[in-house]
């Protein structure tokens, strides 16, 4: 049988570079518009792809994981799709917002609410270790950890993200709340 797929031969060198020891990876805690607002207080890990994206005219656009972890993707790969994880203490999680491609949430540790838009609605699933919600392009969503039994202590989300460089947009009730609130300016700077 003659294969149809190529078959590749790594070194341990190259494969290392595919490679993400927790222990060797930074989180971050800005570079997205709702970054520092009270309710939105996280750190994302940037494991796989979401390096800066940029549209056609070359301006940079916001990355799902912010300036400032895209940056500084673990393992620097556009093949597909992206993966990442968001640390978050209860009560908190981005504001509503959207990708123009899926995105996959996957609760680690502790309880998640993943909501969405729909008809003038919030719905919601709660979610626990291990459970999933795959949301499509297009639709607003957010997600926040809601281990309220647990009030000092943080929670790990999993979230995948298709795409070579996905795009995040916040919502536009989430854009006036940040204006209104002092943590963007009208012109889109925050």
């Amino acid at each position: 049988m003659t294969p149809k797929i190529p078959t590749i031969r790594v070194t341990r060198e190259q494969m290392r570079q595919r490679v993400a020891l927790f222990s060797e990876v930074k989180g971050h805690d800005g570079g997205l518009p709702d970054s520092r607002h009270p309710s939105a207080l996280r750190k994302l890990y940037n494991i796989i792809g979401f390096q800066p994206p940029a549209k056609a005219d070359g301006t940079v656009v916001v990355s799902p994981v912010g300036d400032d972890a895209a940056k500084h993707a673990h393992i620097k790969i556009s093949e597909g799709f992206n993966l990442g994880f968001c640390e978050t203490s209860p009560g908190k999680g981005p504001m509503m917002h959207n990708h123009d491609t899926n995105e996959t949430f996957m609760p680690m540790t502790g309880q998640w609410r993943c909501s969405w838009e729909v008809d003038g609605q919030v719905e919601h699933f709660d979610l626990g270790p291990f459970d999933v919600i795959s949301f499509p392009a297009g639709v607003q969503r957010r997600f926040e950890n809601i281990t309220f039994d647990e009030p000092e202590g943080t929670h790990w989300l999993m979230f995948v993200i298709g795409g070579d460089s996905p795009e995040a947009e916040f919502s536009p009730e989430a854009h006036a709340t940040l204006i209104a609130e002092g943590y963007m300016t009208a012109d889109g700077k925050y």
